[in-house]
């Protein structure tokens, strides 16, 4: 079974459409106003509507108030909340859907950083940035990333694109990928050939990475 992704930083309709068709298990809004991918969420209410439902809508925000968070989950129909500032383990537990939790890794960054996260959160490593908070189109360090998905479910972030997914794959083996910078043409607007080319080079890191027998394993939940 490929390795599940979600599309980070939808805007637009047709764009989420094309990641429902080629198979992405989510998609991400982005409802930080501080973002230039930031959408409204009554924008996000009638894109995920006109999506089938195995694909999961997935709210992104950066230290805003719980209260927020929750209202914009019930709102917009999401299935899970990803919390990308400062959040503690408490309001992690106050959000009413699945949380998603990031840990964005510097070269000071150690092990230790997943000791502070929310015990039922599942992780995602992004790249640190003093300004931009995600959409980096950065590169994380993998070897760290790989040793927190040996510990915690993890999403993979952090300037993945269809020419370096498959060595990621290879070298983190993470829970799930997540894509924003790595498929656009523009912030927020994706572009068609590099989200096929993405889902491409995901499936043949799979089918390289599969025992002759196939033997899969269970489907996405975050």
């Amino acid at each position: 079974m490929r390795t599940p992704v979600k599309i980070c930083g939808i805007t637009r309709s047709e764009d989420a459409a094309l990641a429902a068709r080629l198979g992405a298990a989510w998609v991400g809004f982005v409802f930080w106003p501080g973002s230039p991918r930031f959408v409204e969420p009554v924008a996000a209410e009638e894109i995920l509507a006109g999506l089938p439902p195995h694909v999961v809508g997935v709210g992104v925000f950066v230290d805003q108030a719980v209260e927020e968070v929750n209202a914009i989950a019930a709102r917009v129909g999401l299935g899970a909340v990803q919390l990308h500032g400062d959040e503690s383990a408490v309001a992690c537990a106050r959000c009413t859907q699945r949380v998603i939790k990031a840990v964005r890794l510097s070269p000071e960054t150690t092990m230790e950083v997943v000791d502070t996260v929310w015990s039922p959160a599942t992780v995602l490593v992004d790249t640190f940035d003093a300004v931009r908070i995600g959409g980096t189109g950065r590169v994380v360090d993998w070897t760290l990333a790989a040793r927190i998905a040996r510990r915690r479910r993890t999403f993979l972030s952090g300037g993945l694109r269809a020419e370096n997914v498959g060595d990621a794959l290879r070298r983190v083996a993470p829970y799930a990928l997540d894509v924003s910078s790595g498929v656009e043409a523009l912030p927020g607007i994706k572009d068609a050939e590099r989200m096929r080319a993405f889902f491409e080079a995901v499936s043949a890191a799979t089918r390289q990475a599969e025992p002759v027998s196939g033997a899969a394993t269970g489907g996405a939940q975050a």
